[in-house]
């Protein structure tokens, strides 16, 4: 199946180098190109793409608001968003992970880590596992507002002891190959029990479960490494 891809980004020269890149695999395709936000939200309507590569700052509307927006309406649920960044605006990408996007990337990222990239989200996967994530749970996610919460701790006591495991493992950045291989189970039991704690919690993908085991207390952040 050809992966559709909707780029966002404000500058022509990178969405064009971007768009030379994913056309030249076989297994995924450039549907269209947006400027800004706002025109991201629309042409997501109209192409309903897989992943939408979408940068943050973007004059007029940004990429945080059209990210919300796209998360926001139930017909666009099967469009995953990949937020491109750089390290300094880690508050702006943790609000994009909380409204919905499936993961980040930095802008220096190299050609096959953006392809990969695209794959392990449009695979319903979160991509969540660097350093500078786990900085950026520490400082953003664990700590939320009130009005930031995706789900209150209490909500964890709807899930069953090997659903918390495995939502508790998946936090820490582990496959559903590791979490498998760990709980000696199966790869589909492992995704079987991450859908259903999905669903209890009204988490729109993987990434948000990840952001409601931290924000729970399921799992404690710890600052990383200087």
């Amino acid at each position: 199946m050809t992966i559709r891809v909707l780029l966002a980004d404000d500058q022509a020269l990178l969405r064009a180098t971007f768009r030379i890149l994913i056309d030249s695999c076989d297994d995924m395709e450039v549907v269209d190109e947006a400027a800004d936000g706002k025109e991201a939200a629309e042409l997501t309507r109209t192409h309903r793409p897989d992943v939408v590569l979408m940068d943050i700052r973007m004059p007029g509307t940004d990429g945080l608001t059209a990210t919300t927006a796209i998360c926001a309406e139930p017909d666009l649920s099967g469009t995953r968003i990949l937020i491109l960044t750089t390290f300094e605006t880690d508050e702006y990408v943790a609000q994009a992970l909380r409204a919905g996007a499936s993961g980040f990337l930095g802008k220096d990222v190299t050609a096959d880590a953006l392809l990969d990239g695209i794959r392990t989200v449009a695979a319903g996967e979160t991509l969540l596992s660097p350093l500078a994530t786990r900085s950026l749970i520490t400082r953003f996610l664990a700590t939320p507002k009130p009005a930031d919460l995706l789900a209150p701790a209490e909500h964890l006591a709807t899930l069953t002891a090997r659903e918390r495991q495995v939502m508790a493992l998946a936090a820490e950045g582990r496959s559903n190959d590791e979490i498998a291989a760990d709980l000696f189970v199966s790869p589909l039991t492992v995704r079987t029990h991450v859908h259903r704690a999905m669903t209890k919690l009204n988490a729109r993908d993987r990434a948000q479960l990840v952001v409601i085991a931290y924000q729970s207390g399921l799992v404690r952040a710890t600052p990383p490494e200087s």
